[in-house]
């Protein structure tokens, strides 16, 4: 979105009405270009709800929906039916914004965008944090050379003991319970990996060899679902010029630190999720006979103009629809939106190796992806 555009204009259609489809109405709102034109789900009792909550219409079936016209439909199903959903859709010849992962199996994920791509169609897969201004002001700082040249990033997504919160009490915005079965089946990593993830690819381009562990800690006893599914895994990726250890779990301390350390000092973000997140910069100097580093860090300003903002705490505090609305902005414009088609494969192919383990060599790949206008 160039500085001051904030309305695209977009149908979407949305498929799957539970707890993140209450995360992307709120931001879906923010642009009053994106226009809501029904939602589906399989389950009726949901579906009104989140109709009801919303005032949205509910379609009767899928394929009321799609009847509808809509220019993107918004694939919010549970991870195990992304990729039946989304070929449902491409097939009807629709774009497709996907809730990661793209899918559970890298070649499943390819031949969506196969699909895609011999319908003439795009295929877009979250997270979209990357084009929020915390990450837009992280890449800019790098490529401005605040802190010289960057050698090693340490990213941390720990959610804390997951197991010993109340999450049996979570519910969304129209009354949805959190998903606790599917997001234990699916695993922290594919669910959470991509929101540092798709900051380093667009940073530093694509990796060329993941090398990690993973292992699963808890059992049904603590997480309450029969899963073999790894809830901690740590990878080191190599990019072409730097290294990058990426950590996930829901069993370490609460932590969504981002440390880029350069030659000439180090940029840190404390949150992930939080499109206002502070950037800083904190220089290192030779004091005498030692280097020290600054216990003082200056914040970096974005520049120009932003997207619009929305919610202040925790998942609230990202506007989660800034994906579409770049989406629908490309497509207006006859160009590819920047995190479909290659972009969303290779986030899918590096995120199910960290979940996997072991030491792997990519085979997707993708060309660089330009920042947001307003924050080259």
């Amino acid at each position: 979105m160039a500085a001051g555009d904030h309305r695209p204009r977009s149908r979407i259609a949305i498929v799957g009405t539970g707890y993140v489809a209450d995360l992307y109405m709120p931001s879906l709102r923010s642009f009053p270009g994106l226009e809501v034109v029904g939602a589906w789900d399989v389950d009726p009792g949901r579906l009104a709800a989140f109709a009801r909550h919303w005032s949205i219409d509910a379609a009767i079936g899928f394929d009321d929906l799609i009847a509808r016209g809509p220019d993107i439909v918004l694939n919010l199903t549970n991870p195990q039916a992304h990729a039946a959903v989304t070929r449902a859709a491409l097939d009807a010849g629709h774009h497709v914004w996907s809730e990661k992962p793209l899918a559970l199996d890298l070649d499943e994920a390819e031949a969506l965008v196969a699909l895609a791509v011999a319908r003439g169609l795009h295929l877009a897969s979250a997270p979209c944090s990357l084009l929020g201004r915390a990450a837009q002001t992280a890449w800019a700082a790098i490529r401005d050379g605040r802190i010289g040249t960057p050698r090693l990033v340490y990213a941390e997504l720990d959610d804390d003991f997951l197991p010993a919160a109340p999450h049996g009490r979570w519910r969304s915005a129209s009354g949805a319970p959190w998903p606790a079965a599917d997001e234990f089946r699916t695993g922290c990593t594919l669910e959470h990996a991509g929101y540092y993830l798709s900051w380093l690819m667009a940073m530093f381009g694509p990796v060329r060899r993941v090398v990690g562990g993973s292992a699963r800690l808890l059992g049904p006893d603590q997480t309450g679902a029969d899963h073999d599914t790894p809830d901690y895994a740590s990878a080191t990726l190599h990019f072409d010029a730097m290294v990058a250890r990426l950590t996930c779990s829901i069993v370490a301390r609460h932590d969504h630190r981002l440390r880029v350390f350069g030659d000439s000092g180090v940029l840190e973000i404390d949150e992930a999720w939080a499109n206002g997140a502070r950037v800083r910069v904190r220089r290192r100097h030779v004091v005498r006979r030692r280097l020290v580093n600054s216990p003082f860090a200056f914040a970096v300003r974005a520049a120009g103009a932003w997207h619009p903002m929305v919610g202040r705490r925790g998942a609230a505090s990202m506007n989660f629809a800034l994906g579409v609305a770049e989406m629908a902005l490309a497509i207006a414009a006859g160009r590819g939106p920047r995190l479909a088609g290659d972009f969303a494969l290779h986030l899918t192919e590096v995120a199910l190796a960290m979940q996997a383990g072991g030491d792997h060599r990519p085979r997707t790949s993708f060309a660089p992806i330009a920042p947001m206008d307003w924050g080259e």
